[in-house]
């Protein structure tokens, strides 16, 4: 019901158009210079597709998959989850980086929501029927910054999620509703993170109490991307994972 009032609150405002042509073209780039991982097409409804990066762990079999959700206006190649897609596969997890839907350049990030809530919940859910069909039992959804949002919304609409837990890397908002999240959380800010982000970490820190097995974390000298302090976030998920079960 959630998910059919976004779509219709999307519609009555100003148009904002899912730019499919920079996807396209961040495909075209991104694909061929590949060095670590395969680009995978994943099936939406109406016979679109999109891309996803699937990384094979470097020990098999793998401890789980990962499906990563990247933050506004990047691909899934890109910044914080480019890294954590090849380290998580070198401590040995799958990982499945998936396109989530972008807007033009100029775009704000307020501008992503609610308009792309629809087609954001679509291709979440592609990328965790995409792992299950190919043989991932296990897998944990991690998510950065506006893909965190999309993520929250994600659990909103989905009381039967298949994930054995969610790690939330810069989250630019409070939680929204978690009644669906029945799994362990790991939510982890950058010491000098987005104000927005370090301003809600006590209300987030409140959430978590009522989940089992989640935990909050701050990567000393870490901005919102991570820049430079990749190993240090990488080792914190690591942890984490190792402790779901």
């Amino acid at each position: 019901m959630r998910l059919l009032l976004c779509a219709l609150l999307a519609a009555a405002l100003p148009a904002v158009a899912q730019d499919s042509e920079r996807e396209k073209r961040w495909a075209a780039e991104v694909v061929p210079n590949l060095v670590v991982g395969d680009a995978v097409r994943l099936k939406l409804p109406g016979g679109r597709d999109f891309l996803g990066i699937f990384t094979e762990p470097q020990t098999k079999p793998s401890r789980a998959a990962v499906l990563l959700l990247h933050g506004a206006g990047v691909h899934p190649d890109h910044g914080v989850i480019g890294a954590l897609r090849v380290s998580l596969a070198d401590a040995g997890y799958a990982t499945l980086s998936i396109q989530m839907p972008v807007l033009k350049a100029d775009a704000r990030a307020e501008d992503y929501l609610p308009a792309l809530l629809p087609e954001s919940l679509w291709r979440i859910r592609a990328g965790g029927r995409w792992l299950e069909e190919h043989g991932h039992l296990k897998s944990i959804l991690l998510c950065h910054s506006m893909g965190c949002r999309m993520a929250n919304a994600y659990y909103e609409e989905t009381p039967d999620a298949p994930f054995a837990a969610w790690v939330v890397l810069g989250i630019t908002s409070p939680f929204g509703r978690l009644g669906n999240v029945k799994v362990p959380m790991l939510d982890v800010s950058g010491e000098m993170d987005f104000p927005g982000v370090l301003r809600d970490e006590w209300r987030r820190r409140l959430a978590l109490n009522a989940i089992p097995g989640s935990e909050q974390k701050v990567i000393p000298g870490a901005d919102h991307y991570y820049t430079g302090r990749e190993r240090e976030l990488a080792a914190v998920v690591r942890e984490f994972l190792a402790r779901v079960p």
